[in-house]
């Protein structure tokens, strides 16, 4: 836990072949990080791992991953875009939280549960559609996504929380 926990000089960094977890807070407050390579022996990305790298882009994640941890690209304020592979079944409460500047996202066909508050503050998103599988719209899940003209719900879903979509000024 906490490999690079606010190295707030870091600009980039390779991870090693052959390493299968991201421990929690791993790269937390690393603001100067712009990229990172991620190799496919990674299995697992803890939550918080990338919190408020705030200078980071794009981020591809390998097929070996099936969860997005809680908060783990919260507060990404630079992140654009992320290709999120076909394995993704869940992503966790916050998971993209604050990430302003991420314009698209499409969530696999795979996932069956989005946290609350997973894309929670990305007033740069416009559109999303929800798989499927979701049956169930968590608290605050797309609040303050000022920029969101477009939501397809599934025919699936049975609940949709708490102010999930408040404030989204542009629906």
């Amino acid at each position: 836990n906490g490999l690079c926990y606010e190295c707030t000089s870091l600009t980039d960094f390779v991870i090693p072949d052959g390493v299968t977890q991201i421990g929690y807070f791993s790269f937390h407050n690393c603001y100067s990080l712009t990229s990172i390579d991620l190799p496919d022996s990674i299995t697992v990305i803890n939550g918080d791992a990338f919190w408020n790298c705030s200078s980071l882009t794009s981020i591809v994640i390998p097929d070996t991953i099936t969860s997005i941890g809680e908060y783990t690209f919260s507060q990404c304020t630079s992140l654009t875009s992320i290709d999120l592979p076909d394995s993704i079944t869940s992503i966790g409460y916050g998971a993209f939280g604050s990430c302003k500047s991420l314009t698209g996202i499409s969530i696999p066909e795979r996932v069956t549960f989005i946290g609350a508050g997973a894309f929670s503050n990305c007033s740069s998103l416009t559109e999303i559609d929800i798989p499927d599988r979701v049956t169930r719209i968590e608290t605050w899940t797309f609040a303050d996504c000022t920029g969101l003209t477009s939501i397809t719900l599934p025919d699936t879903l049975t609940y949709i929380g708490d102010s999930a979509i408040y404030n989204c000024t542009g629906l």
